[in-house]
């Protein structure tokens, strides 16, 4: 991803000056003689630090493999305790090795571009300013920091404050002062393409420069271009969870990502990268924010989605369909059904039968062996007071407790029943077996069985599988993840609220959640961001409502087919979007055509062709792909590229492209509200140009 995406990701905020566009003629960075040999200076260090770190890392090298060595020469003759001792030292040497490759690398990258901003800050004690140099690591040589990290307190103020009073919080407490200089760079393969004084007059002229760059296959990091609200987001330690609402193009997944990196920083001690994962919209999206942290220095993130889940907590339970595309499925009742499981009011009517299930299910008796009993009573008292957990594994409990008071009263050491035999005696006084029946009793209770309908024996609706699920937690208990302790929520308007009862239940812990309620794809869920919060109460809640990806004139098109008010687009002006009409099918192919063959002959990188459905945009590659090196990016897909991508409205969310073509922009395709979220979302994917062809009749969705 370029910067244009950066600044989608998580906008520009400050103003930069580059020389490697086209349109732009060099910096002079003559004016700065103090940085240019700077610059010099850090990098012959990061010279000095890289030779030492190579030498570190091929001496632990030298050290296993001599280990190793001796452990197989001399295996034989080796007593177990010295092997233990030998295997133990060994696994020390390589996680030595493993941190000292880490170092190496992080120095390897900073030798690329070391910094990216100078802030020079005096404190109220003292009489002359520091000057700190900000980059992606902090370095530091011969006991000297000579970079700090963006993510450390100090460096918190560039982001923050401009010249004048200033000040950040450290783990001392608040340190107050004054910034005297603040000063912007570029500098790409060692080399310093410009470094100016930052000023916010000439902020809106280097953002427009920035956001005119074109796309890339990955999202890249930001650290240069955070704004001042977004690093208030992003250093938000306190929010148990966070939620955030933003516009197409506002930098929100970003946010989230560089807020991961934080926390990642802040709390080394106690949060790692194996104790994170992100749920997103599927493997084409997850591969393309996956350079992100890695990018930070951070490891990889465990990336999962709302089907990954499903197949871990049911495995061997029950099998279920995938999810369907609403407008390629015509069965109203199908529909009625989904609606109905997509509200709030659904997971209070289920937590209602909940909330009786377990004494309408259990109905204990006397359970004896030989001249040992526990009374029905008090089996019911012990099943009343474990009332937290599952109902099964409140069985399991009881028949450990019965398995300890015979124990108690076995004063001759007489035979006992086993916790496993007691537990098969009380499972028979449950009226209901398994989580199925349970479910399928509910629908009966609650007199909806027409809202209940399985494809085939075992095997469930996609619409029925997070409510069974959380039948499943109630009567038989899930596999909690006890590892993960921050969670990202990516296209939060796409789950509905018994999905985030489940997640609730697997994942205790904290959690930042995003997206985008003007972005609805499913015009079957009917869940609304109130409906969220209601489920989150007491959640931080924060809207972003510029939009960094598109031109002025996209956005406003844009508009004219969702009239988001909150909506604000970046005063960066490009062409208007374009309306072309065709007489028929055949010459709206030929139009697709010749955009694309004008795109190749362009400086443009990415190109999305969108349609409404999956199986559209898979009939028009299976045409296109005869003649075209094109990519279909398809629920199947794993990874984004470059060139010319073919998909659906659904597969193209969270991603960008300079060109997008929108065909068959008719009102046979586009006539519903619902189709009006699905036009918007195709347009704002755009970057710099936007084309819709069509035959027939103009969609109507777009306003005057």
């Amino acid at each position: 991803m370029t910067n244009a995406q950066q600044l989608d990701k998580g906008a520009l905020r400050t103003s930069v000056r580059i020389n490697e566009s086209k349109k732009q003629p060099p910096n002079d960075t003559s004016a700065f003689p103090d940085e240019i040999a700077h610059l010099e200076d850090t990098r012959f260090k990061l010279d000095d630090a890289i030779k030492q770190a190579n030498a570190s890392v091929e001496q632990i090298d030298k050290e296993y493999m001599a280990s190793k060595h001796y452990m197989v020469q001399y295996r034989g003759e080796i007593d177990p305790h010295e092997m233990f001792q030998s295997e133990l030292a060994l696994k020390q040497i390589d996680n030595r090795g493993a941190f000292a490759v880490k170092i190496r690398d992080k120095l390897l990258k900073l030798l690329d571009s070391p910094y990216f901003a100078r802030i020079d800050f005096q404190e109220a004690s003292q009489e002359t300013p520091a000057a700190f140099y900000i980059g992606r690591f902090a370095f530091s040589h011969d006991n000297e920091l000579l970079i700090s990290d963006w993510r450390s307190p100090v460096a918190s103020m560039f982001y923050d404050c401009e010249v004048g009073p200033a000040g950040y919080d450290a783990p001392i407490g608040r340190i107050s002062g004054k910034l005297t200089r603040k000063r912007q760079f570029k500098i790409k393969n060692g080399n310093m393409e410009y470094a100016l004084e930052s000023s916010v007059n000439i902020r809106d002229d280097i953002l427009q420069r920035e956001l005119s760059h074109t796309s890339d296959e990955k999202m890249k990091s930001i650290i240069a271009t955070i704004q001042k609200e977004q690093n208030l987001i992003i250093r938000n330690e306190k929010a148990g969870t966070l939620i955030i609402q933003g516009v197409a193009g506002s930098g929100k997944t970003s946010i989230a990502l560089h807020r991961i990196a934080y926390l990642l920083y802040r709390f080394k001690d106690r949060l790692s990268a194996k104790n994170v994962a992100i749920l997103s919209p599927n493997k084409v999206f997850g591969d393309y924010i996956s350079n992100v942290l890695p990018e930070l220095g951070e490891e990889p993130i465990y990336e999962m989605s709302f089907e990954d889940i499903a197949r871990i907590q049911l495995d061997g339970v029950i099998r279920f369909e995938r999810d369907k595309d609403p407008f390629e499925t015509s069965d109203p009742k199908w529909t009625e059904r989904v609606r109905f499981k997509s509200t709030l009011d659904f997971v209070k009517l289920m937590d209602e039968y909940l909330s009786r299930m377990p004494d309408a299910v259990f109905n204990p008796s006397d359970y004896t062996f030989g001249r040992f009993s526990a009374e029905s009573e008090w089996i019911q008292s012990r099943f009343a007071a474990y009332h937290k957990y599952p109902v099964k594994r409140r069985l399991q409990i009881i028949a450990e407790d019965i398995h300890n008071r015979f124990e108690t009263d076995n004063f001759m050491d007489e035979p006992l029943p086993k916790p496993r035999a007691i537990l098969k005696s009380l499972t028979t006084m449950l009226k209901v077996k398994n989580t199925l029946a349970l479910y399928k009793d509910f629908y009966k209770q609650m007199n909806i069985t027409d809202k209940f309908v399985m494809p085939a024996k075992e095997i469930l609706e996609w619409s029925d599988i997070y409510p069974f699920i959380y039948f499943y937690a109630a009567f038989e208990g899930l596999q909690e993840s006890r590892a993960i302790r921050h969670l990202v929520i990516d296209e939060m308007q796409d789950y509905t609220p018994v999905q985030y009862a489940v997640i609730n239940i697997l994942f205790q812990c904290h959690k930042t959640i995003l997206g985008d309620f003007g972005q609805f794809i499913n015009p079957n869920y009917l869940h609304t961001l109130g409906d969220l919060r209601v489920l989150y109460e007491g959640s931080e809640f924060i809207e972003l409502n510029k939009s960094y990806r598109s031109t002025y004139e996209i956005i406003t098109f844009a508009k004219r087919i969702k009239n988001i008010a909150a909506l604000e687009a970046v005063e960066r002006h490009g062409d208007d979007p374009s309306l072309i009409y065709c007489s028929n099918e055949q010459e709206e192919l030929a139009q697709i055509m010749e955009n694309m063959d004008s795109f190749q002959n362009s400086e443009n990188v990415t190109l999305g062709i969108i349609l409404k459905t999956n199986g559209e945009a898979k009939a028009l590659y299976d045409s296109l792909s005869k003649n075209y090196e094109v990519h279909l990016i398809s629920p199947e897909s794993l990874n984004f590229k470059n060139g010319i991508t073919i998909t659906s409205v659904q597969m193209s969310k969270g991603l960008e492209f300079d060109e997008v073509i929108i065909p068959a922009a008719n009102d046979r395709t586009y006539f519903s509200e619902y189709d009006r979220s699905l036009l918007y979302i195709a347009c704002t994917r755009a970057m710099h140009r936007l084309s819709l062809i069509y035959a027939g009749e103009l969609t109507h969705l777009i306003g005057p």
